[in-house]
């Protein structure tokens, strides 16, 4: 056994790679095509030793050559598919060895790569491979910590943006602070008040209530309660969300929207952490936390006279403010995924292929409605019904483009992206994309873009 690289654990959230390659000089010049390519690489020259380390938990990609001494790649092949069906393994054939390169894409080859390559080609299949095993990872992890809590909607996402979002709801969980969380519609305000409550460790309920869905005539009732007789109709007692969220959140949805009278008695409320009922005079006691979101500036709303400015700065102690899908184009990739799954069991249907131009396409779509929107999206491409759908003659068009062209096409889509919005900076650029700025520079004069 020589296995140059020893832990096989990921450094820094870096991508992982085990290589299996016997040829020691091949081996050492594609470890470090692959490690200049951000992976970190767990090289062997026999097959048996690798095999060892895969495991359905492992988060990274297999690259092996077809001819090994003893277990042949295409043996690792059939023993990595057994582990788990969707870890990406990558097979290097010699030149000249179609046969064999056929019959391991129909063994479950994610792709391969002929002998002689060049570093850019297996960098292109690697970098692929790599994405596709984060985005299964993702999923599975989404899925089983849905199994755990099914009533707590996932937060999806790996951008700066969404991780500093994470990092504000672990230190902000436990704290009994009301919060005020601002975002654009469809941006998961809800989700981001649920992850909040599930935080907080608190026991009682978690109650939401939509301030934009509630006629002005019910909004004293439905928040603060009523006594029976109270008003004409109120035959017994009712309990507002206020007090049925005791020990727990009560979650006010588009507050902008809440009356200006009822902002003043909201505002006593929050201050004395009781109530009273509408028509009663029994003061009430309640426990619990209050989260608002909103759509609107309510700085804005308040210098207008329109959202009560003393409310603002109590609710508003604490913001949060959540990114439009457009700060965090990088994640659609992974919530349409997510999306995609979720409408295919939900609607009992298989998840209709798509191809890398138009998974570019929607990353650079503008998606006004937000995480909401793509959802719907989701839901009408599974259904068959998009409005994006690919027309009947578009399998013609992939077809007349072999893989490297399509490969290179969505490439270059991305690095143009990158760098429009990296303002032209090539170090941006490159730090969006994860790639070192030399690859970059080599990839901008090989698609001929403008730096």
């Amino acid at each position: 056994m020589n296995q140059e690289t020893n832990s096989g654990k990921s450094v820094n959230g870096s991508k992982r790679a085990i290589l299996i390659e016997d040829e020691q000089s091949v081996r050492r010049a594609t470890t470090q095509a692959l490690e200049l390519g951000g992976f970190d690489v767990t090289a062997c020259e026999r097959a048996e030793p690798a095999l060892a380390l895969l495991t359905r938990d492992f988060d990274g990609i297999v690259v092996t050559d077809v001819r090994l001494p003893g277990m042949s790649g295409l043996e690792l092949l059939a023993a990595a598919v057994a582990v788990d069906p969707d870890l990406p393994v990558i097979v290097v054939t010699g030149h000249g060895d179609v046969g064999m390169a056929v019959d391991a894409m129909r063994s479950g080859a994610y792709d391969f790569v002929e002998k002689p390559f060049a570093s850019d080609r297996l960098l292109e299949v690697a970098e692929r491979a790599s994405e596709k095993r984060r985005l299964v990872m993702e999923n599975r992890r989404l899925r089983e910590a849905w199994a755990s809590h099914p009533e707590l909607p996932p937060l999806i996402g790996q951008s700066p943006a969404m991780e500093r979002v994470r990092e504000l709801i672990h230190s902000l969980g436990a704290a009994e602070v009301d919060v005020l969380i601002n975002g654009q519609t469809g941006t998961g305000k809800e989700v981001v008040a649920r992850q909040l409550h599930a935080a907080s460790g608190r026991r009682g309920p978690f109650v939401a209530l939509n301030c934009g869905a509630l006629p002005e005539s019910v909004f004293d009732s439905e928040i603060f309660g009523h006594e029976a007789g109270a008003f004409t109709g109120a035959q017994k007692r009712r309990i507002g969300k206020l007090e049925y969220a005791n020990g727990g959140t009560l979650f006010l949805d588009e507050i902008e929207s809440m009356p200006l009278a009822l902002q003043v008695k909201l505002l006593r409320v929050l201050q004395e952490r009781r109530l009273e009922r509408l028509g009663g005079n029994e003061s009430i006691a309640i426990d619990c936390r209050v989260l608002a979101a909103s759509k609107a500036d309510l700085v804005q709303m308040s210098a207008r006279g329109e959202f009560r400015e003393d409310l603002y700065y109590r609710i508003g102690v604490v913001s949060l403010d959540l990114p439009s899908l457009a700060q965090r184009r990088d994640d659609i990739a992974l919530l349409l995924a997510h999306f995609f799954q979720a409408a295919a069991v939900r609607y009992r249907r298989e998840v209709p292929p798509w191809t890398a131009a138009q998974m570019q396409q929607w990353q650079q779509r503008e998606w006004p409605g937000n995480v909401r929107e793509l959802r719907n999206f989701a839901d009408r491409w599974v259904l068959g019904v998009a409005e994006a759908a690919a027309p009947a003659s578009a399998p013609l068009v992939a077809e007349a483009m072999s893989l490297p062209q399509q490969v290179d096409e969505f490439e270059a889509g991305m690095i143009a992206f990158a760098l429009r919005e990296s303002d032209g900076s090539v170090a941006l650029a490159a730090q969006r994309l994860g790639i070192p700025r030399k690859t970059l520079y080599d990839k901008i004069k090989k698609y001929q873009l403008a730096e």
